[in-house]
């Protein structure tokens, strides 16, 4: 049983993260501003193993007392997405990036980190070339950024590993429907139509509960996996825009989508992304586009507005 610290862990990660520890018996602290108002932890509170600190990531009192005898510290807080930082550059840097240089600084010896960061940083990629870990970084948002940099201090500190993860898709209890998949599947589900800007924008994908399991694979493999960044998706999701929307309407026949033939996509992120360091170390998701796309069809039964996005 590990004694684990997570900052942001009621966000979208976060909710689908901390229940599954839970569940294994571990000890589990959050720290979250709950910036959205989520109540997506509530179910988790009748745990004895479970405390949640109402807080600011940057708070260095605060940080520096749930810190102390942690075994695992997962840094999840962030203003994740372009336009959120767009919106407040102060607040992207100090959250960020500033907040987890705060723990390095703040960890004792024996600590260890699992932070983390985006294949955006590959920006505008290599055309048909696949981006692997050690491919130019080439970040072209502050998000980017910001998260390329706090993982480079991460690696730089020792005790650590990072995940490049891929556009995330799937239902949370603190959900977003701003992802690109969970996005695209909303417009299906309620308007039936949608226009696609740069349809042959290529991305990676990979679900939310994958992205939470690579967590507790890293925690299982830590020594053998310390000290280097790993991309993490789904190997069989580089897909385009247009792809994914006709992946989306082979289960809504109704779906009619339109590449624009003027305009572009303020998100100029266009790469393919190779997996295989990760899934050299045993790692293999469990959920395809098609698992999440049915998922959000349920999901979007039960919510439709647009306070779950993170803008």
């Amino acid at each position: 049983m590990a004694d684990i610290l997570i900052t942001g862990g009621a966000g979208y990660i976060g909710s689908v993260l901390t229940p599954m520890l839970l569940e294994r018996g571990h000890k589990v602290t959050v720290i979250d501003s709950f910036l959205y108002k989520q109540s997506s932890l509530l179910a988790c509170c009748t745990n004895k193993n479970f405390t949640i600190v109402n807080g600011d990531c940057r708070n260095e009192e605060l940080i520096k007392k749930h810190i102390e005898g942690k075994d695992f510290i997962f840094p999840l807080a962030a203003l994740v997405g372009f336009p959120v930082c767009d919106k407040d550059e102060t607040a992207a840097v100090s959250t960020n990036l500033d907040a987890v240089k705060l723990i390095l600084r703040l960890r004792k010896k024996g600590q260890k980190i699992i932070f983390p960061c985006t294949n955006s940083g590959y920006g505008l990629g290599q055309g048909q070339t696949y981006c692997t870990e050690d491919s130019p970084i080439e970040p072209i948002s502050l998000y980017g950024k910001t998260k390329m940099a706090a993982e480079r201090a991460v690696l730089q500190a020792g005790d650590s590993l990072t995940f490049r993860f891929a556009t995330l898709f799937g239902a949370s209890p603190r959900m977003r429907t701003d992802l690109l998949v969970n996005d695209f599947t909303y417009r299906a589900v309620f308007d039936r139509s949608l226009i696609v800007f740069e349809g042959s924008f290529m991305r990676n994908y990979l679900h939310v509960r994958d992205a939470a399991g690579a967590f507790i694979f890293a925690m299982e493999n830590f020594e053998k996996m310390k000290g280097r960044q790993y991309n993490c998706g789904l190997s069989d999701a580089n897909l385009s825009k247009l792809e994914l929307c006709e992946k989306i309407k082979q289960h809504i026949p109704s779906f009619l989508y339109l590449e624009a033939p003027i305009g572009t996509d303020p998100d100029k992120r266009n790469y393919l992304v190779s997996n295989e360091r990760l899934e050299s170390m045993g790692w293999r998701p469990q959920y395809t586009i098609d698992d999440g796309i049915e998922e959000l069809i349920k999901a979007y039964s039960i919510i439709k507005n647009n306070i779950y996005g993170n803008v």
